[in-house]
């Protein structure tokens, strides 16, 4: 028995290790794009479509307050919200749908109908947020080029590759935002706007033209034309399927508890930063800069080590402990040099996603890894829907009016002291406010210690569910020389990779 699992285990790695970083994969891939598959293709679709959307940061902004002048905050929940739900709902789908046929059309499609709505804040802000709302169907982004590392990475290279895409994206985001606020300064809103459509366009051009597909032929179990089971990209059979799947199920609440709190805190804490804190507009860029340079640092270097020497499961908690640490700090801080502490424990936080993304991908199949990102990225996109809302809310029963003018905030000191009542950065508090100026981010403190403790109960090893009952079922379907393989396949859970550990 021991030998037959062997056999089986070495057969499995001969079909998913030998796609890695830069080795000649022609025989495994069909023929498209510049050169062979790598990571370096998935890093520049990422870096373009999230440095198009930084540009037109202080854009977006504008184009809220001009439409929605009453309810600008209320609006822009709700926009993200529907935006949210549907991603959560298609994310499985379009994973298991790159699954089948492939990642190259699904990253044209997901990239083409997040970069949509750029245009669109010139030409009529109303079909601009609309198509916001929709396009939460298709952006999904991660997921498919997370699933097409998967594909060019061996397990062992895959944790440092990941952290490589979510420092991708941190530098993105730490660029383009000073960019497009100093050429809205210099020249226009409107060159800001064309300048990130043209970006967004680069980016739909580079995938069609220079980004080859890297789902081997042989790992797909159909091809364009073929009749596809719709029980291989039905989302709501995955997510039953993944119900079953203990690990899966622990990761997905692990990231639903982290996320929601971090979701939040993107879609107000710069606004906070400025109207509570009393930071200026120059402070809150060298705050973005310096925290955006320590998360790709944190993602590249420190998460290496962490997966080397650590693992998994002490890598995401690690991300864990120092989102806490963050989220209290933001909660309970109330003098700028806590911010900036704040800001570098940051950095650390932002291990978290991307070691659990590794986690699923080790232990999700060749065949399910877009299914398997899908399902994770569903869960940040629902996430992103009710962060926003989630902290809105507590920052309204706490009575935090984040709204005024923040160029005026110089002007509110310290110098009304009462018995009861206190301004800080030019906003009434009360003593309990006081004690707690981010209430929201206090309670999203004890969300992640909920997701600590969830992470706890997570294996140290992502094939450990992988019990040998199965082995022993797929060795006596071998020695019993029934073609009984694909009915096997459909009744095994969803995300159990099919390297058999030998017993």
């Amino acid at each position: 028995m021991k030998n037959v699992l062997a056999m089986l285990g070495k057969k499995r790695k001969r079909n998913v290790g030998n796609i890695i970083w830069s080795k000649n994969v022609k025989d495994n891939t069909t023929a498209s794009g510049i050169s062979q598959p790598s990571v370096y293709h998935a890093l520049v679709v990422i870096f373009l479509e999230f440095f198009a959307w930084g540009l037109v940061t202080s854009p977006i902004i504008n184009v809220l307050n001009d439409t929605f002048p009453k309810h600008t905050f209320l609006m822009n929940g709700l926009i993200q919200g529907v935006k949210g739900m549907l991603s959560f709902l298609s994310a499985p789908l379009i994973g298991a749908l790159s699954d089948v046929w492939g990642r190259k059309p699904f990253l044209l499609l997901t990239v083409t109908f997040t970069c949509a709505p750029i245009p669109l804040m010139r030409i009529s802000p109303w079909w601009y947020f609309a198509m916001i709302s929709i396009s939460g169907i298709f952006s999904v982004t991660f997921s498919v080029v997370f699933a097409y590392v998967a594909d060019v990475t061996t397990e062992e290279e895959r944790s440092a590759a990941y952290g490589l895409v979510s420092a991708t994206f941190a530098a993105s985001l730490v660029t383009s935002p000073a960019i497009g606020a100093y050429l809205q300064h210099v020249y226009s809103e409107n060159l800001v706007i064309w300048l990130a459509s043209a970006v967004a366009v680069l980016d739909i051009i580079f995938v069609m033209v220079a980004c080859p597909e890297s789902l081997p032929e042989k790992i797909r179990p159909a091809s364009w034309g073929s009749q596809i089971s719709w029980d291989k990209a039905d989302p709501f059979g995955s997510l039953k399927k993944i119900g079953q799947d203990n690990l899966i199920l622990l990761l997905c609440i692990a990231v639903f508890l982290s996320y929601l709190p971090e979701a939040g805190e993107y879609s107000c804490f710069f606004v906070y930063l400025r109207l509570v804190m009393g930071f200026s507009a120059e402070e809150v860029a060298s705050f973005i800069a310096v925290v955006g340079v320590l998360s790709v640092l944190a993602q590249t270097l420190i998460l290496a080590l962490l997966m080397k020497y650590l693992g998994h499961k002490q890598a995401i908690i690690f991300g864990l402990v120092f989102e806490m640490i963050q989220l209290t700090c933001y909660g309970f801080g109330s003098e700028p040099w806590i911010m900036w502490t704040a800001g570098t424990v940051a950095a650390m936080s932002s291990l978290t996603y991307p070691a659990i993304s590794a986690f699923v991908s080790a232990h999700a199949s060749a065949d399910k890894q877009g299914v398997a990102q899908g399902v994770i990225t569903g869960i940040r996109g629902l996430c992103n829907g009710l962060g926003p809302a989630f902290f809105g809310f507590i920052f309204y029963l706490f009575h935090v009016n984040l709204s005024g003018d923040p160029d005026k905030i110089k002007d509110h000191t310290h110098t009304a002291q009462t018995s009861n009542t206190s301004h800080i950065g030019g906003v009434m508090k009360t003593k309990m406010q006081m004690l707690v100026p981010g209430p929201p981010f206090a309670f999203g403190a004890v969300l992640v210690i909920l997701a600590l403790i969830v992470a706890v109960f997570i294996p140290e090893n992502p094939h450990s569910s992988i019990g040998i009952k199965a082995a022993s079922k797929k060795v006596l379907s071998l020695s019993s020389q029934k073609d009984t393989g694909n009915k096997k396949h459909e009744e095994e859970p969803l995300m159990l990779d099919e390297e058999t550990p030998e017993l």
